[in-house]
C-alpha cells in the first residue's frame, strides 16, 4: 500500500530504457528517507491505437496506487483527452508531462518543463543575448520550450518543425500570449538562414538523438557568437551541441532541463522540497565520463 512515507511513480513513452529519470527520483526519495519507487512504461503501440493504450495504462496505474506519472515523447499532448482536469501550467502549453493522482482518484495534468527549461537555461546560460531566437520542434517538448523563452524575455522567435502546421498552430498559440507576431512560423530552410544572425538556437525535437543521429539544422547556420541549447541528453552530447561547440558557440545540454523538471515532478509527487543542487550533482555523477558542456 502506498503511505505518506511510500511513493510509486513512473515515465511513459517511447524508447526511454536509458532514461535517468528513475536514478534521479529514487535518490532524492532516499536523501527524504522515504520508500520511492520510478518504473519506466515504454510503449509503442500502433498511433491509431494511442489513446486506447493511454487510457489503458493510466486507469491500471491509478488502481496499484501510483503517486503520478511523468510523460515524455511521443504523449505530452495525446495524453491530454485522458486526465479529469488540467492544471494551469498544461492548459497555458497545451501539453502535459506531469500526472499527479489525488486521493480523491482524480488525474490531474501538469506541465513542469516550462519552469525546467527556464531555470536550466538561467543557471547554464546566464546574460545570454535574447534578442533573436530560432527554435526547432513544436510539438510537447517545443510548446513548453516556447512558452519558457518568452518568459526569459526572448525578443523574437522563428519556429520550424517537420510538421509545418504544428508549427503554425504553435506560433499562433504562442502569440496569444506574447502578442501579436512574436513567433514567426518558418520552414526548415528558413530556420537556418535566421539561425546565421541569430543569437540564440535551442533544439526542442527529438532528432539528434540516440534514435536520430542527424544533425537537426545545417551545419554552416551556427557561428561562434550563437548560443546553442539541446533538451537532448542521449547522448551527451548530442551530434548538434558536439558540432556547435566545435563551431565556437557557447552550449547548454538538456541535463538541467531533465533534473529542474524532475525536482518539480517530484514536488508534485510527494508535497516534499527536493535538493535540486543534489539533483544537478546526481546527474553530474551518472555521467560522469562523458564530454559534458555545462
Amino acid at each position: 500500500m502506498v503511505t505518506q512515507n511510500s511513493y510509486v511513480a513512473a515515465l511513459i513513452g517511447r524508447g526511454i530504457k536509458k532514461s535517468l529519470s528513475p536514478e534521479l527520483h529514487e535518490r532524492e526519495g532516499r536523501r527524504h528517507r522515504v520508500r520511492y519507487l520510478y518504473r519506466l512504461q515504454d510503449m509503442n503501440p500502433p498511433h491509431a491505437e494511442c489513446g486506447t493504450y493511454l487510457a489503458d495504462r493510466l486507469r491500471k496505474v491509478q488502481l496499484l496506487g501510483f503517486s503520478g506519472l511523468n510523460i515524455t515523447h511521443p504523449y505530452k499532448q495525446l495524453v491530454m483527452p485522458h486526465l479529469d482536469r488540467l492544471a494551469p501550467s498544461a492548459l497555458r502549453v497545451g501539453a502535459v508531462n506531469t500526472v499527479v493522482f489525488t486521493r480523491d482518484g482524480t488525474a490531474v495534468g501538469h506541465n513542469t518543463d516550462v519552469s525546467g527549461f527556464a531555470a536550466a537555461f538561467a543557471r547554464g546560460l546566464p546574460g545570454a543575448a535574447l534578442g533573436s531566437v530560432v527554435q526547432l520542434g513544436a510539438g510537447g517538448a517545443g510548446a513548453a520550450v516556447g512558452h519558457a523563452l518568452f518568459d526569459l524575455g526572448v525578443g523574437r522567435l522563428s519556429l520550424t518543425d517537420p510538421d509545418l502546421d504544428r508549427a503554425v498552430s504553435l506560433a499562433k498559440a504562442l502569440n496569444d500570449h506574447a502578442g501579436a507576431a512574436w513567433a514567426r512560423p518558418c520552414t526548415a530552410s528558413e530556420a537556418a538562414e535566421r539561425t546565421m544572425n541569430a543569437d540564440g538556437l535551442v533544439n526542442a525535437s527529438p532528432v539528434g538523438t540516440e534514435h536520430d543521429l542527424r544533425l537537426p539544422l545545417t551545419e554552416s547556420a551556427l557561428h561562434p557568437r550563437l548560443w546553442v541549447a539541446d533538451v537532448n541528453y542521449h547522448p551527451l552530447p548530442t551530434p548538434l551541441l558536439a558540432t556547435a561547440d566545435a563551431r565556437g558557440c557557447t552550449v547548454l545540454h538538456g541535463g538541467g532541463m531533465l533534473v529542474h523538471q524532475a525536482a518539480d515532478a517530484f514536488r508534485l509527487f510527494t508535497g516534499r522540497d527536493p535538493s535540486v543542487p543534489h539533483m544537478l550533482a546526481d546527474f553530474a555523477e551518472m555521467t560522469a565520463g562523458i564530454q559534458a558542456h555545462t
